[in-house]
């Protein structure tokens, strides 16, 4: 199926001719997710080894603007309603699935959501293939390792949209602006380009994640790939969940010292006070959807192997209905989430300004959300950072922080730096 691209005239694209016919079967443990990947183009969301890998195109879409997350949520309703499914296996993630990435911003920005014809699951020790295609049911295919990825070669690193010390300056300004009491806190990003001497096999740095950072989300989705430490919403039969982090201190790598250090960020007024507005923003937005929440009252520290985050997991019960489809899915939780304080700020609305203001670059779809959505509206997105985007020899990566009334420019630059390290890593060669 060929897929194409939306335009100015055109906001939305599919490759759909007809209804899917799906099937799940159990298999043999692969062994390595990411290892099955036969090139650059497949997709992930893989963490502690458990997940879906997949690759072929049997349907896509997409979407850009303000009307992105309503356009996939209809195109999917649409797929999900038509589809022949026989799943044989009945775990989340099993059936009919989707990929999905979509852009922080409603302008500028593509977004996007992919069935592919070939996914592999695994989870609690159970292992399964899906096929997807326009045709009918046919036997699962042959799930064997691929060769292996090449490293990138001759990388080199330069500044983005602008230097380290003109987003200081940046910085800057938005402390001002907060003092000054437009806003409470803005999260500004900023980007680093890589380029090597060839086209770079995504499957080099995503496998590098997942070894390096097993209990984030390593994903890749349409050219973003990275490994989220953040789960924006997990929705599975009844039960939704979020997991926020706000507040970020590096790590020293000596583990007394960051001991001393977890225990400094626990404490700190403006790491919690940033964190309060998170965690306030994750909370109002799944109130409506959810008949009981908890919300913990005080932070717990995450400890990552460049960094510590503090990190509150709220969970919630959704609204019970005898109609699934007035029901939100995952991605309508997604939306209404998106962008919380964490990623944007607060309020909302004059953070979004502010950003579109000062931070002179284009975000596409790092800070979005990114993850999978099965057929009834389960599904887990996580937030798109620790992440970049790939074109041929060209890696952008991103890197955001939180900036509060305190915050001093020089050390949100220092942390900006230590969010690039995941990716940055994992575009060298061993």
């Amino acid at each position: 199926m060929t897929q194409s691209s939306p335009s100015a005239t055109d906001p939305v694209s599919a490759a759909t001719a007809g209804p899917l016919v799906v099937r799940s079967v159990t298999v043999e443990d692969p062994g390595e997710l990411l290892a099955l990947l036969p090139d650059s183009t497949g997709t992930a969301w893989v963490r502690n080894g458990d997940g879906l890998v997949g690759w072929g195109v049997a349907a896509v879409l997409r979407t850009a603007g303000p009307e992105r997350f309503a356009d996939a949520r209809a195109w999917w309703a649409e797929h999900s309603r038509t589809a022949v499914v026989r799943d044989e296996v009945d775990l989340p993630g099993s059936g009919l699935v989707c990929f999905g990435s979509f852009a922080f911003a409603d302008d500028p920005g593509d977004s996007v959501l992919v069935v592919p014809e070939v996914v592999v699951g695994r989870r609690g020790g159970r292992a399964w293939v899906t096929t997807a295609s326009l045709a009918a049911i046919s036997a699962p295919p042959a799930i064997d390792p691929a060769d292996d990825p090449t490293p990138p070669s001759n990388v080199t690193f330069s500044d983005g949209a602008m230097s380290g010390a003109a987003w200081e300056t940046v910085v800057a300004e938005a402390v001002r602006r907060i003092n000054a009491g437009e806003l409470e806190k803005v999260v500004l990003a900023r980007d680093l380009v890589a380029t090597a001497g060839e086209d770079v096999d995504v499957r080099w740095p995503l496998r590098r994640l997942a070894e390096s950072y097993p209990m984030c989300w390593t994903f890749h989705v349409d050219g973003l790939f990275g490994a989220t430490p953040e789960m924006l919403v997990r929705r599975e039969r009844g039960l939704v969940t979020s997991r926020v982090l706000a507040g970020t201190i590096r790590r020293t790598g000596d583990d007394e010292r960051d001991l001393a250090l977890a225990a400094t960020l626990a404490r700190s007024s403006k790491d919690l006070e940033e964190h309060e507005y998170a965690v306030r923003s994750v909370a109002e937005a799944l109130a409506p959807h959810c008949t009981s929440m908890n919300v913990p009252e005080a932070p717990f520290v995450l400890h990552l192997p460049n960094v510590m985050h503090l990190a509150t997991d709220v969970a919630g019960v959704t609204h019970e209905t005898e109609d699934s489809d007035s029901e939100v899915s995952s991605l309508g939780l997604a939306e209404a989430l998106h962008p919380s304080a964490a990623v944007g700020g607060t309020p909302t609305d004059r953070a979004r300004a502010l950003i579109t203001e000062i931070e002179s670059m284009d975000r596409g779809r790092y800070a979005g959300p990114v993850g999978w959505m099965d057929a009834g509206g389960d599904g887990e997105w996580g937030i798109g950072l620790r992440s970049a985007e790939v074109d041929g020899d060209r890696v952008r990566l991103f890197a955001g922080c939180g900036i509060v009334a305190d915050s001093d420019p020089e050390a949100e630059l220092a942390e900006a730096q230590a969010k690039f390290v995941p990716v940055r890593d994992a575009l060298a060669g061993r």
